[in-house]
């Protein structure tokens, strides 16, 4: 990718509410460069959404939890479509906490929950709520639970740090 487009893009990762004027100067292109550039990076599919990172314990959240999960063996390719079919149908039912569940690997887990909560007993809800899915083993479930209000925090959920990071990838892959 382009050095001007990666420097765009990390502009736009630190602070996406800036003007196309404020971006053309940081990058250190014209307005209407900005104004083209993002229009294709937004069709490429590059750039997705544009979103804020609020104070989640000021919104009234207290546990950020990581959960991994593993489906359980011998699911063949057609049970696994079938569980992502089922999963997302629940999501979309009704709100929840879930703010990021994907396939991965890793440790013998296959899965992984990022999720937010009111409080510890909103998470066990949750846990309870995974368990109804017939595809995942129970037996294999590992948490990490983050208390929002420790006043220790240290590195706390910022994208500042991969906009930064951006900017070295081509200097690595060079």
């Amino acid at each position: 990718m382009k050095d001007v487009k990666l420097k765009l893009i990390s502009e736009l990762i630190k602070n996406s509410r800036r003007s196309d004027r404020e971006l053309a100067k940081a990058v250190g292109v014209s307005q209407p460069t900005v104004s083209r550039l993002i229009k294709q990076l937004e069709k490429d599919g590059i750039i997705k959404e544009y979103t804020i990172i609020p104070d989640y314990v000021k919104l009234g959240y207290k546990v950020a939890a990581m959960t991994l999960v593993k489906l359980k063996e011998g699911l063949g390719e057609k049970d696994v479509l079938e569980a992502r079919k089922v999963a997302q149908k629940d999501f979309e039912k009704a709100p929840t906490e879930i703010i990021m569940f994907e396939r991965g690997i890793g440790h013998g887990f296959t899965g992984v929950i990022v999720s937010l909560h009111k409080d510890y007993s909103a998470y066990n809800k949750l846990i309870t709520m995974t368990k109804q899915y017939p595809f995942v083993d129970h037996t294999a479930t590992i948490n990490f639970l983050i208390d929002l209000e420790d006043k220790i925090h240290y590195r706390p959920l910022t994208f500042r740090t991969l906009a930064e990071n951006l900017l070295t990838l081509e200097e690595k892959e060079n």
